[in-house]
């Protein structure tokens, strides 16, 4: 549940810390006080667009920080985490904080570690369940007959999302063991061609320390290399007969 949330620099709100108990809590105020404020910056640690419209006038940057507490981190949430490689110790709860330059850009932080916005609005459906005035319009928007269907079949979601992320994990092993597989089949038949050609030389114990120590004798020179060598010489000028 959402157990805090901190404002800094958010449109007319210049610092704010709200604590939020167990049960229900109410926000009351008249046209303009802020309440829709206070959805915007909630808005932003579940993964909303970041409207520089948002940083309180003449100040660099806003921020917004919301600290969940869960009894049980939810399956969707830690696997979404895992994912991201982002660790949170058992009871320790999720801080969301999100950062909103003026001069435009924003950054996102699990538990003081980066995150993606995108990863923020994965994990909004299971931090926060918002109602408004049009919440019929839900009802045609596919993303939700799943979890309707699931609702009202007592499927147990919490199950699938375990024996499916076991199935993930179990479907990447296998493809980087048959990727080990493959690479050692051509390690070897590397090595055998490497074998024939060897092989085929038919080398011999010491053969190229007795090469090395065998006396070199130069072949006589053949025919053909005696005449290029006399026209060779006929074409030089007589040194002698110059001076």
């Amino acid at each position: 549940m959402l157990t805090r949330l901190s404002i800094r620099n958010i449109v007319l709100i210049e610092a704010l810390d709200l604590d939020f108990a167990r049960g229900l809590g109410v926000l009351t105020g008249e046209t303009g006080a802020g309440k829709s404020i206070l959805l915007d910056a909630l808005g932003l640690v579940l993964g909303d667009r970041a409207e520089t419209s948002l940083v309180r006038g003449g100040e660099d940057k806003a921020s917004v920080t919301a600290s969940f507490e869960f009894a049980a981190l939810p399956v969707s949430i830690a696997a979404a985490l895992d994912d991201a490689d982002i660790a949170i110790e058992p009871g320790e709860p999720l801080l969301i904080r999100r950062q909103v330059k003026a001069d435009g850009g924003s950054k996102a932080f699990i538990n003081d570690q980066p995150a993606s916005v995108a990863l923020l609005r994965d994990l909004a459906p299971a931090l926060v369940e918002l109602h408004g005035q049009h919440d019929d319009r839900g009802l045609v928007n596919p993303r939700g007959h799943r979890l309707l269907l699931d609702r009202y079949a007592g499927t147990d979601t919490a199950g699938l999302e375990r024996a499916y992320a076991a199935w993930a994990r179990a479907e990447a092993q296998l493809a980087e063991a048959r990727a080990e597989v493959e690479q050692a089949k051509a390690d070897q038949d590397l090595l055998i061609a490497h074998l024939a050609e060897l092989s085929a030389l038919e080398p011999v114990a010491g053969e190229e320390a007795r090469r090395v120590d065998r006396p070199r004798h130069e072949e006589p020179p053949t025919r053909d290399r005696r005449e290029a060598e006399a026209a060779i010489v006929g074409l030089v000028p007589d040194q002698q007969h110059q001076r």
